[in-house]
């Protein structure tokens, strides 16, 4: 079974993430923070992932180190989940649109940290939230699980859907790159280290 369950506390925050890559009928999120917790969703539903995701953080000082800080999580609970990561796609690419707006994403679950973020949002908050934050919330995810990671919004008007295609775009590569390989469904580890 594919899952996990980690738990992350510092003085800051306090974040509990339950990742399973096989069942994705159990997800909730309650990070306090509404427009992030819409994109979890996105995560969740497009991947197929379950995923619940409870965050309490200082949010009467900034949302900072919630949004990072539950992307550290959920890369750690991914990491743990893919185990040795034998027998998986390890490589994944798409393009999403949401409306006007589309977004590429290439992924390589590398066992390498690395992030390349380019979104030229339309404005600088969704609602109330602030979009810089979204460059937070990946690198973090990356750092802790390891993987490289290429997001580019290519165009939009709306960044409300610059973001949302964005996230909708990672879920599907990201579910493919963890399957396990149809064609070649050995349980050998996709790299000429042998490991990743």
């Amino acid at each position: 079974m594919r899952s996990a369950n980690v738990e992350r506390n510092t003085g800051e925050t306090s974040i509990k993430v339950i990742l399973d890559l096989e069942d994705s009928t159990q997800s909730e999120y309650k990070t306090g923070l509404p427009f992030l917790d819409h994109m979890l969703d996105q995560i969740s539903r497009h991947g197929k992932i379950g995923l619940k995701v409870f965050a309490n953080g200082d949010l009467s000082v900034d949302p900072h180190h919630t949004v990072e800080d539950v992307g550290i999580t959920i890369g750690q609970a991914l990491n743990k989940a893919l185990g040795k990561k034998a027998g998986i796609n390890r490589f994944g690419s798409a393009y999403v649109p949401l409306d006007e707006s589309l977004s590429r994403v290439v992924l390589d679950i590398s066992g390498r940290p690395g992030l390349h973020f380019q979104c030229d949002w339309t404005r600088p908050k969704a609602g109330d939230f602030d979009l810089d934050l979204i460059r937070e919330f990946f690198q973090g995810f990356v750092n802790h699980a390891g993987v490289t990671l290429h997001i580019e919004n290519i165009y939009g008007v709306n960044a409300h859907h610059q973001c949302e295609s964005i996230f909708k775009c990672f879920a599907i590569v990201l579910r493919h790159s963890v399957n396990i390989n149809q064609i070649n469904p050995s349980l050998a580890v996709p790299s000429t280290k042998g490991s990743l």
